[in-house]
């Protein structure tokens, strides 16, 4: 792949970040001209093309109203875009600063994005759509600006489970239909992505999730220390702590969240409409940021690899640089000596198609809280998705960039039981299921 040393389009060189850096701690007017003064070196021609949104360098009337963000993540490898954003100054080469704010819990990123003391979040697609409509906590109307990933989630079960047999989906179906007991599961928050996809995957094996067995919440960087003493017998979660939890000897992985629906959204880039109605400028300047960091991550295997040194520190995922590296590249192990390269990774790019959000996304998470009780009637699935979902921002931006967008605001994935979603009926499709609430 290109270096991105050698393209304009991706990552400043270290001495252009701290030059930028730098430039921030003088007036605005010196930054600014400073950073016209490199922009013809630094940045390709697209950036200064957009279709009738200027960088905020370009021109005062686009400069960033706000330029501190709290952006609020919890430490997962998939909040590395909005860290090396910042780490690497693409932040300041749009004329903002982001703070990366470390979070507890998806409960916490909730709450602090409806009152304000987040500006943007590394959330869980689920997670905006529920505070949009009211499920389970505050109502507030909310926007998905981008992707920031799709795949790299896993399904762990305890490895006491695995000793007896109970390794992937049917052998646990037969496990547990000979072995009664209370089991539990566990995934991160009611309305996000990882509960949908143990739902789904326990589903497709016959087991119900809510009847046959128990399921709990555990924020993710507590998953690996609750399996180990005993608390739950299989989770979904976020990398690193699916192969934190091989690494230590407690659990495997029974399928990857890709084996469950290859490519599928992830976090998202979060906030409320409320802030990008009031700072619409800043707005763009943080997604420009993103999106460069999204693609210098997978424009390299090294990139890749700085990226895992980078987010393993304690002021982010606090984990070893191994527990990191090897998923991140598709080097994949289930803790009982199989070992498999899986194309479908976790990216943050991949030409754009990862940042993407397409409706369809959106509206597959509302048909999953609908089978599962947690809407009790059909909402107006389209039309909910194109309130939250930034389409249009969306494309302005990559425009902007040279990013390709796709035609189609729908796209169709098949999932692991064989279902083919596509967006197109989607009550149809969520009354379609034989086990559901």
């Amino acid at each position: 792949m290109t270096s991105p040393s050698r393209d304009s389009s991706s990552a400043l060189s270290s001495v252009t970040c701290r030059e930028v850096a730098d430039g921030a701690t003088q007036t605005q007017g010196v930054t600014r001209r400073r950073w016209l003064g490199q922009g013809a070196a630094l940045t390709s021609a697209p950036l200064f093309t957009a279709l009738g949104h200027l960088p905020v360098w370009a021109a005062g009337s686009d400069a960033p109203e706000k330029t501190e963000v709290k952006i609020g993540f919890i430490p997962l490898t998939d909040c590395a875009s909005v860290v090396m954003a910042n780490v690497l100054g693409f932040d300041k080469k749009y004329g903002v600063t982001i703070v990366p704010t470390k979070e507890a819990s998806w409960a916490g990123v909730r709450d602090k994005l409806v009152n304000g003391d987040l500006d943007m979040a590394h959330v869980l697609y689920g997670l905006v759509y529920g505070v949009h409509l009211g499920v389970g906590g505050p109502k507030k109307d909310m926007a998905v600006l981008m992707g920031l990933n799709h795949n790299g989630q896993a399904i762990t079960l305890s490895k006491a489970l695995a000793d007896k047999g109970a390794i992937d989906g049917p052998s646990l179906a037969k496990y547990m239909a000979t072995n009664k007991r209370e089991y539990t599961f566990a995934q991160t928050f009611p309305t996000g992505t990882h509960a949908m996809w143990i739902y789904y995957w326990l589903a497709t094996y016959g087991i119900h999730p809510f009847r046959d067995v128990k399921t709990i919440t555990v924020p993710p960087p507590q998953m690996v220390a609750n399996m180990r003493v005993g608390n739950m017998d299989g989770f979904c979660v976020g990398e690193p702590w699916n192969h934190r939890a091989i690494m230590d000897g407690i659990g495997i992985t029974a399928n990857t969240t890709q084996d469950v629906w290859p490519d599928h959204p992830e976090k998202v880039l979060g906030t409320t409409a409320e802030f990008v109605k009031k700072y619409p400028n800043t707005t763009r300047a943080v997604m420009m940021a993103v999106l460069e960091a999204s693609r210098w991550i997978d424009a390299s295997l090294s990139n890749k690899l700085k990226m895992a040194e980078t987010i393993a520190q304690k002021a982010y995922v606090n984990t070893s640089v191994d527990t990191i590296n090897q998923r991140i590249l598709g080097r994949y192990q289930n803790g009982l000596g199989k070992t498999w390269d899986d194309p479908n990774h976790m990216k943050f790019f991949n030409d754009g198609k990862v940042n993407y959000p397409y409706l369809s996304d959106g509206m597959w998470f509302l048909t999953q809280h609908k089978r599962w009780g947690l809407l009790t009637s059909h909402p107006d699935y389209l039309a909910v998705a194109k309130q939250v979902n930034q389409i249009e921002l969306y494309r302005s931006v990559a425009s902007a960039m040279g990013i390709s967008v796709p035609k189609d605001t729908l796209r169709s994935s098949k999932f692991i039981d064989g279902r083919v979603w596509d967006g197109k009926d989607p009550a149809k499709y969520a009354d379609s299921f034989a086990i559901k609430a």
